[in-house]
């Protein structure tokens, strides 16, 4: 299982940096595609990423529950060919409208992180499971800090670039997994498609219904609504008070990314072995709670800059969480699990952005 486990954690890992890869040059190639101004371009941008959140957010039960019934091989298979097929159309898209139905079908196809989680859930020993989800974050963090990297050198060779880098990593994920991703979903395990059931709502009711579930889901949501501020304000925030550069704020997100991957792909396993998953996710949440109140007071950047390694901390929540949902949900249903908390993160997504640029202005003042 060691060629496959290695498998799943580099597409992790890939996925996020063909996300990252594209960041440095959209509102560059927006503005080429579409034309107007650097404001248009962010307000196309903003449609672009709401339409990839809302289909994350209706898709992810569907395919979630595809993988309990035909397995995690086919649908992670089939998900990342698509997605190699959707970023060479975007790297050829001479329209706006092409540009967001890459987006629609990238949303749809994002279904890597969730089948991947659910594969780790089919392979771990109940104790294992959250060391083995923070292996997953660690993975996506690593992806997402180098991704950025790597677009911004690659877009010296036009927009399109990163586009057909990113093209080429799915493809070759895809050949990797072609060869050694094996099924995990077994002839006892695995539960027959019910459209009506694999609608967003009617997945999380029937996720809800278990025992224990439903209020883990209500912390999972409400977490992932609340650390989203980081990519929704960020940049203004530490423009506006420490007077950062765009450097500045990349080293800041790079710093906390290797953080991240640092806190989920070590320390998660001794926290929970020796604190337990409840444990783990109330600790994290007292170090988010103490990092953001001391953020929302400092005034001296180097000490921001230097908090950061601490808030990183929080990441155990996270893996901790998904090892406790994943311990209380029946092996038929891991897929379906996995689907909602990318529906929930996804509706995050949409949510949180709006919350929190719409609350930024009323305490600038204070900044």
């Amino acid at each position: 299982m060691r060629l496959p486990f290695v498998f799943v954690l580099l597409t992790v890992m890939i996925d996020a940096m063909g996300i990252g890869l594209v960041m440095p040059i959209m509102p560059q190639l927006i503005v080429e595609v579409q034309g107007g101004t650097l404001a248009d371009a962010a307000l196309w941008g903003g449609v672009l990423s709401t339409a990839f959140a809302a289909m994350q957010f209706v898709f992810g039960p569907i395919l979630g529950n595809l993988s309990d019934a035909y397995g995690r091989r086919r649908v992670l298979l089939v998900s990342l060919f698509v997605m190699a097929l959707d970023y060479v159309v975007m790297a050829i898209a001479g329209s706006i409208w092409l540009l967001l139905l890459g987006r629609i079908v990238g949303g749809i196809t994002a279904a890597t992180h969730a089948t991947a989680a659910a594969f780790m859930a089919d392979v771990s020993k109940p104790e294992d499971k959250a060391a083995n989800f923070g292996l997953l974050g660690a993975a996506f963090g690593m992806g997402f800090v180098l991704g950025p990297v790597m677009g911004g050198l690659l877009a010296e060779y036009g927009t399109r670039a990163p586009f057909w880098a990113a093209a080429a990593l799915s493809a070759l994920s895809f050949g990797l997994g072609l060869m050694v991703m094996p099924e995990t979903v077994t002839d006892k395990t695995r539960r027959a498609f019910n459209l009506r059931r694999a609608n967003p709502v009617n997945a999380l009711k029937a996720i809800a219904a278990l025992p224990g579930v439903r209020p883990l889901l209500w912390v999972y949501f409400l977490y992932s609504v609340s650390i989203y501020v980081y990519p929704a304000i960020w940049s203004y925030f530490t423009t506006e008070r420490f007077g950062w550069s765009p450097q500045m704020i990349g080293l800041s997100l790079g710093i906390y990314g290797i953080g991240m991957a640092a806190v989920q792909g070590g320390l998660i396993r001794p926290a929970t072995r020796h604190l337990g998953e409840r444990m783990t996710i109330i600790c994290g949440m007292g170090f988010e709670v103490i990092s953001f109140a001391l953020l929302a007071f400092l005034t001296n950047g180097t000490i921001a800059l230097m908090l950061i390694p601490i808030t990183a901390l929080g990441a155990v929540i996270t893996p901790a969480l998904q090892a406790l949902t994943s311990r209380a949900t029946p092996d038929s249903q891991q897929g379906e699990l996995q689907g909602v908390l990318t529906s929930l993160h996804a509706l995050s997504m949409v949510i949180s952005p709006l919350l929190m640029t719409s609350v930024f202005p009323d305490f600038r003042p204070f900044c």
